[in-house]
């Protein structure tokens, strides 16, 4: 396969790394200062803001490592691996960092919760339902193309084998 096949989806893969990189970079730490000074008049809210910012920025390290191997994924299919082993282990690597970004979510949703109350929001509840949701059928997704690389690995084995 030509080099530049894969070009315009490395490009995607970058340009979705880029807003999250925004948010943390910009948003996250406006939003801790606020926080931080809230807490200064002993809002306890305060601290809740500050758990939901950790699992934020938390959730970014598995969803940079999420990227990269897409990245890794996509020069795989350049090389022409597409059908080997190392594609498969990226996207089980894939699936365990989506898997790990949902778990976070669902560990953030009661203090989700609790701002939502207090700021009579509960719009903001279904917001972050939407992240575990997004990646656990990124997960589910990239589970369901592991195995089926699998089985295409294990048919093409044999194929070779009794040739």
């Amino acid at each position: 396969m030509k080099n530049g096949s894969t070009l315009f989806l490395k490009a995607a893969v970058i340009l979705m790394g880029l807003p999250i990189l925004a948010l943390c970079i910009f948003l996250l730490p406006q939003i801790a200062v606020e926080a931080f000074e809230h807490a200064g008049n002993g809002a306890t809210l305060a601290y809740v803001v500050f758990g939901i910012l950790i699992v934020m920025y938390g959730s970014t390290i598995p969803f940079y490592i999420a990227l990269y191997q897409a990245f890794k994924l996509l020069r795989y299919i350049d090389k022409n691996l597409a059908f080997s082993e190392l594609s498969v282990i990226a996207l089980k690597n894939i699936k365990k960092c989506a898997i790990t970004i949902s778990g976070m979510y669902v560990v953030a949703l009661p203090l989700v919760f609790i701002i939502a109350e207090w700021d009579d929001a509960p719009g903001l509840v279904l917001v972050g339902m939407v992240v575990v949701g997004a990646s656990m059928v990124i997960a589910v997704f990239a589970a369901v193309l592991q195995r089926l690389l699998k089985e295409a690995i294990d048919i093409k084995s044999e194929i070779d084998l009794t040739v």
